[in-house]
């Protein structure tokens, strides 16, 4: 085996399948393909993924991505239909608008989902600027990068898990966590820039996150109130329903959290008031 390869782990039955990233004596240290999870494992514990696998498991993911599109594309009305759920009644005189979607601001710590995420938000038509950012210097890049992007949204996620040889007694710990305490730093950062759950939302977390210690940091929404695993798509998917619903309403929390691939045990949150604004009359094109 060799770096880059993609493996599962016999211990675990093959549930998840993972890159290698990087070896340390007879230790492979992991990252998920399609989960925000990073493990470890002995090298004596893994097999390669068969294309089998690997074929099941890509018509699998094609098939939630689909799902999660589909509903997002449903959830977005255009046009006139957008304009009539604001309680406008559209006719032959009235003026064309213009629409302003919240602006995200996306570090990942994952090059390969970042790349992902900013292609769907593209096909979403959410303005988004994406950034690969490693976990532990999360914090440090939203000093910089909060004051110049004015973000409406921020999403700070990649890849965490919960130390395998931690106990239940401590998984109240961040010291239990791979990287929930660098997912807290990022999101204290966020909240000394603007502590306004409305004027930025805050969205954080990966696989297994410290959920609480996320909220309690300031996040509108975080991973992982069952410390299960998270799909790579759920946080760019909340920040996208955040970013077309109106200033006027809240984000129907249940239905957002339901729609997600990892559910309610993935994903929580508190109310928040969505980003979505529309303007009269229409902007002359340049």
């Amino acid at each position: 085996m060799k770096q880059g390869d993609l493996v599962v782990r016999k211990s675990y039955g093959g549930d998840v399948i993972f890159k290698i990233q990087e070896f340390t004596y007879q230790t492979a240290l992991l990252r998920g393909i399609d989960y925000r999870l990073l493990a470890d494992a002995s090298v004596a514990d893994l097999v390669p993924a068969s294309q089998t696998l690997l074929d099941e498991h890509e018509q699998d993911m094609q098939r939630k991505s689909d799902e999660m599109r589909s509903w997002m594309t449903r959830e977005q009305p255009a046009g006139a239909d957008r304009r009539s759920a604001r309680g406008g009644k559209p006719d032959r005189n009235s003026y064309p608008y213009f629409e302003v979607p919240g602006k995200v601001l996306h570090l990942d710590g994952d090059p390969n989902y970042l790349r992902k995420s900013m292609a769907l938000y593209g096909e979403l038509r959410v303005p988004a600027e994406g950034i690969y950012v490693p976990e532990t210097n999360m914090a440090d890049a939203l000093v910089r990068l909060l004051p110049q992007v004015k973000p409406d949204i921020v999403v700070v996620t990649g890849h965490d898990g919960i130390l395998k040889e931690r106990k239940d007694a401590s998984m109240q710990s961040l010291n239990s966590y791979k990287n929930s305490q660098n997912f807290v730093n990022a999101v204290r950062v966020a909240r000394q820039y603007e502590r306004n759950r409305d004027s930025l939302v805050v969205i954080a977390g990966a696989c297994q996150s410290h959920f609480e210690a996320l909220l309690q940091a300031g996040a509108n929404y975080a991973s992982s109130p069952g410390r299960v695993l998270i799909h790579a798509l759920d946080p760019l998917y909340i920040a996208a329903k955040v970013a077309f619903t109106s200033i006027k309403d809240t984000v129907p929390i249940m239905d957002v959290l339901q729609h997600t691939m990892s559910g309610l045990d993935g994903l929580g949150g508190i109310e928040t008031r969505g980003s979505h604004r529309m303007g009269l009359p229409k902007l002359k094109q340049p």
